[in-house]
């Protein structure tokens, strides 16, 4: 007589618990939805200063309240004040865009492996770039620097003068690796810096050039002042 086999035992099934999978999940998630709210933050910012630019140039900075700039928004004033905390942070914001754009430009010029001469045109044509596409924020510097809050101020001469510093140091390699013919540096420097800071008030974008072609020209004069062999 054959016997019947029993049946093997059933495997018991070991189930995650929903709470185990969300924990392991949730450190994925959180780095794109921090990226959203970071980018949609700057977005907000970028509107805000965009309106104030526009009515600190129409204006004048006393003329013009952060009522004013939230009304052209069509948004209320803590929309604002979540942002800024007052409207000489936000002149702050405006008024250091120039400096900054252009210390960037001439950082990222001294890290390259390029020759001097290189280095300078590149950096008088993307320095240039920079003056035109911030041209409302260095006129609004300008016009408003004696409004900054002191430790404002401060922060933007800092940016000044070690753009100054830096800029010095790339015509001394210049002059050193017998690539340029420069009798004073420091004037050099100076004078290179406010021919095309200065542009900020000539430029028109509708003018005879494109900004590119002006920035073509520009570097090409400023080659010509350090006497630059090619």
């Amino acid at each position: 007589m054959n016997s019947v086999k029993s049946p093997p035992a059933a495997r018991k099934k070991v189930l995650k618990t929903p709470s185990t999978a969300v924990k392991k999940s949730s450190p994925t998630l959180s780095a794109p939805v921090d990226d959203i709210r970071d980018a949609v933050t700057k977005l907000k910012r970028e509107r805000i200063i965009a309106n104030a630019l526009e009515l600190f140039n129409e204006n004048g900075l006393n003329n013009t309240t952060l009522f004013a700039v939230a009304e052209k928004m069509n948004v209320t004033k803590p929309f604002i004040y979540t942002h800024f905390k007052s409207k000489n942070e936000l002149l702050s914001e405006i008024c250091s865009r120039g400096i900054r754009a252009s210390m960037e430009v001439l950082d990222r010029v001294v890290a390259t492996n390029d020759s001097a001469t290189e280095k300078l045109r590149i950096f008088a044509h993307d320095f240039m770039m920079a003056v035109i596409e911030n041209q409302s924020h260095i006129a609004i510097y300008t016009r408003e620097e004696k409004n900054l809050a002191p430790e404002s101020r401060k922060a933007i001469q800092k940016m000044r003068r070690e753009f100054d510093r830096k800029f010095c140091l790339l015509l001394e390699q210049g002059v050193k690796a017998g690539e340029f013919q420069v009798a004073d540096v420091r004037l050099t420097s100076l004078s290179i810096g406010g021919l095309i800071s200065w542009s900020y008030v000539w430029y028109r974008p509708d003018g005879r050039l494109s900004k590119q072609e002006t920035s073509d020209h520009v570097a090409e004069l400023v080659l010509a002042m350090v006497k630059a062999k090619r």
